[in-house]
């Protein structure tokens, strides 16, 4: 077998504070008494409010809910900087084939109910989210066995080699507690309990008394769910102590408050489909003569200038992004290209697409003409896809943009680009993204390479972590092929949007690693480490 050595998570120890503020304790509105120096308040947009409730079988810590131990605990964390470390588990192996994973977990952990956490209730917790789960894929695994009171075997299909990153994102649940309304009403055994949802408005959390780890210092917790307008009303009256924003509030000030900005995989791009125009067997479009070639693929990606973009779009609140994965230790550096509009249109020359007398290009009588597509409602995606179509125009491409609904723009997509957002703390958003799928392409718009496919799977059947991220790296680009810049280029990634908070200048807010795709609770994946100065 082989030994994973990880770290221990450390809750960083904080000194008291004293925040004195007016805010609303009990009633959404109200500004009437002085919040206790222990406690905090967070607006969050009302997307964040997790319709399924707080079940991780039906998404509850993963994709845009994504936390650390807050109701329950996980076996493993990602650290700051996206590492895996340990919480739950005290132990984790991997035999020398990859097929199974043997974790060992602590031997003083109670859920809140006072019933003490085994294997057992991992054990459950495993195969509901493997049956039932609508967020995280699990047909990887097997089976999970309890091998003793403290000891679990995960026995997988096929070799999993970022399962940790798996196992960073499932809340286990008591197997003696989880009925019908445990989504409700849930018990577990992380840092705070739920104890009041009142639906449509507000969360409250409370720290959880019995809680193995270091106590933390924010005893209650309350999440207000509101609209951007109304997160920025709040905090003008000082209502909450921390709020979400946006870029287009960003040049504005509030009394007491600070803008605070943290840096995110959270990224915005588009897609261009890699395939002839054709459709499929039920008439819909799949393919697109004009990004079919890579040499116009090519010109876009050095074509866009990122920096007027986040400047211009996100008042400067934003880095560039050249990959779905920037910043993380699976990201290939190599993917980085410098803005060129004089090496784009050299490329858009020699795929034989003429500048035309009307500023448009032209090949054999076609104009160069693109649909961009965009979430309707979405405020800054509509703004990236115009910043996108004005920029091309400069290329001589003729972009029109669209605003759509998410029922018609997955279809939509395989015909015409779309500006997707992604980012998660998993190298498995690379092969969600890119790999072949049985039907000879990949999901989310057409495009494949064999050997592209080859090194996610040898990176998913490596049995060592860190060697997987070289073969991640390698299928951004091996020296020869991949999907970057002087390869395929089926995706071109523009930004990557900074998460703004406004904040009572009085709060610490404890130091934030990368945020995911989603502006909601990866905010508080530390409040526990927060505190009033």
């Amino acid at each position: 077998m082989r030994n994973i050595l990880l770290a221990a998570v450390l809750t960083i120890p904080l000194s008291a504070g004293c925040g004195n503020r007016e805010v609303q304790t009990e009633e959404p509105g109200t500004k009437e008494s002085v919040q206790p120096e222990d406690s905090v308040i967070v607006a969050m947009g009302t997307t964040s409010e997790p319709e399924s409730g707080f079940d991780p079988a039906y998404g509850w810590g993963a994709g845009e809910h994504v936390h650390e131990p807050l109701i329950q605990s996980t076996l493993t964390v990602t650290t700051t900087d996206l590492t895996i470390a340990y919480d739950l588990a005290t132990d984790m192996q991997v035999s020398d084939d990859g097929m199974t994973w043997t974790v060992t977990i602590r031997d003083d952990v109670k859920f809140t109910d006072g019933e003490a956490l085994t294997s057992e209730d991992v054990v459950f917790t495993y195969h509901t989210v493997k049956e039932n789960s609508t967020v995280n894929d699990f047909t990887m695994l097997k089976e999970a066995v309890a091998i003793d009171e403290k000891t679990v075997e995960f026995r997988m299909e096929k070799p999993y080699s970022i399962w940790p990153y798996s196992m960073a994102v499932v809340g286990i649940v008591p197997e003696h507690a989880y009925g019908p309304d445990y989504a409700e009403k849930p018990i577990g055994s992380g840092r705070y309990i739920m104890k009041q949802w009142d639906k449509g408005q507000q969360i409250i959390f409370e720290a959880n008394p019995d809680y193995y780890g270091d106590e933390p210092k924010m005893k209650r917790v309350t999440v207000l769910f509101m609209d951007e307008d109304a997160a920025y009303a709040a905090a003008m009256a000082g209502q909450v102590d921390l709020a979400y924003t946006s870029a287009s509030y960003s040049d504005q000030t509030i009394d007491g408050y600070q803008l605070l900005a943290y840096e995110t995989v959270d990224n915005r791009g588009i897609n261009l489909p890699a395939a002839p125009a054709s459709s499929d067997s039920d008439g819909n479009p799949i393919g697109n003569d004009l990004t079919n070639d890579v040499l116009v693929r090519r010109a876009i990606n050095i074509g866009i200038d990122r920096e007027e973009m986040i400047a211009n779009v996100l008042n400067g609140y934003g880095t560039a992004a050249y990959s779905v994965c920037d910043k993380m230790p699976w990201y290939n550096d190599a993917a980085q290209v410098s803005y060129d509009p004089e090496g784009a249109a050299a490329l858009l020359d020699e795929a034989g697409w003429k500048m035309g007398p009307a500023g448009i290009r032209e090949r054999d009588g076609v104009r160069a003409e693109l649909t961009i597509l965009y979430s309707s409602g979405d405020s800054v995606r509509q703004a990236l896809a115009a910043d996108t179509q004005n920029q091309l125009k400069e290329l001589g491409i003729d972009a029109v943009i669209e605003g759509v609904g998410w029922d018609t723009a997955y279809t939509r997509a395989l015909s015409q680009p779309l500006m997707w957002g992604w980012g998660a703390h998993t190298p498995m958003e690379l092969y969600n993204i890119y790999h072949t799928l049985d039907g000879g392409t990949a999901e989310y718009s057409p495009y494949s390479n064999p050997e592209v496919d080859k090194y996610m799977d040898a990176a998913l059947a490596a049995t060592d972590l860190h060697t997987s991220y070289d073969l991640w790296k390698k299928a951004q680009w091996d020296g020869e092929t991949g999907f970057i810049q002087d390869g395929d280029i089926p995706w071109i990634w523009l930004c990557n949007i900074d998460h703004l908070y406004w904040a009572n200048e009085n709060l610490k807010v404890a130091d934030q690693k990368l945020h995911p795709h989603g502006h909601g609770w990866s905010i508080v994946n530390n409040v526990d480490q927060w505190e009033w100065n």
